[in-house]
């Protein structure tokens, strides 16, 4: 396992955002995780990467309990990285610059920091806009640039949050083999969407939140045939289809 998550809790004041949530994550495998709004995911993806502390349970990457480190850079340095639901790129920097000052974080020096800049920049395919300012792009090329900044920090472990989110089918798609080509250069993925193709797509194991609390887990097709998911999240029609 290269993630094994146990007992994940999270409590603000008499509220549990998350309770008791166990799953792993097999090294070099793609995990989906899916619920209705204010299901906890992205509480879920803030406690494992440190962005909040833990109310209760254990985190352990690669065999280290990373829990109680409530540092995202060092959680960062570790080697989990993580894309963010609302892309907020430097907006008076360039997309070379962006990607740049995230490539410090596995960089000593800035010939090799620029280096890896050029090489994700060319790997997402973002290479002719290097030059743009962060406040001139798309939604389409914003979402690849946060993909290109978390890429940057040479994660092993990438936890993408609704990086299909606003883009047009044709952007999908395009995405869609760019995380394919991600996993096939060794990185596991953990990935939180709300568009079921990607999630039917990409995942080899589904998670279900609702209420804070994991209902059910499971390859897609067992997911998509799970009465307690169709009830809470994924309706009849989306059932069916």
């Amino acid at each position: 396992m290269i993630l094994n998550v146990t007992g994940l809790t999270k409590n603000f004041g008499g509220l549990a955002a998350v309770k008791n949530v166990d799953f792993h994550i097999r090294k070099g495998e793609i995990l989906g995780l899916i619920g209705p709004n204010g299901a906890g995911k992205t509480t879920v993806f803030n406690l494992i990467t440190g962005s909040m502390p833990l109310s209760g349970g254990t985190v352990v990457f690669e065999n280290r309990e990373i829990g109680r480190i409530c540092h995202p850079h060092r959680i960062c340095k570790l080697g989990i990285g993580r894309t963010f639901q609302k892309v907020k790129p430097f907006p008076s920097m360039t997309v070379l610059d962006n990607v740049l000052a995230a490539s410090f974080c596995c960089c000593n020096c800035k010939s090799d920091a620029t280096e890896k800049a050029h090489e994700v920049l060319d790997f997402v395919a973002l290479s002719k806009k290097k030059e743009y300012l962060g406040r001139q792009l798309t939604i389409g090329d914003r979402k690849r640039l946060e993909l290109a900044k978390a890429l940057a920090t040479n994660p092993r472990l990438l936890l993408l949050d609704e990086v299909m989110a606003g883009l047009t089918p044709t952007e999908v798609n395009e995405l869609l083999v760019v995380i394919a080509k991600i996993r096939e250069n060794g990185v596991t993925i953990f990935v939180i969407e709300h568009i079921m193709k990607v999630i039917m797509t990409l995942s080899d194991r589904v998670v279900v939140l609702h209420h804070g609390e994991k209902i059910s887990e499971g390859t897609p097709e067992e997911i998509a045939r799970n009465p307690k998911v169709i009830e809470a999240y994924l309706g009849e029609e989306a059932a069916i289809a």
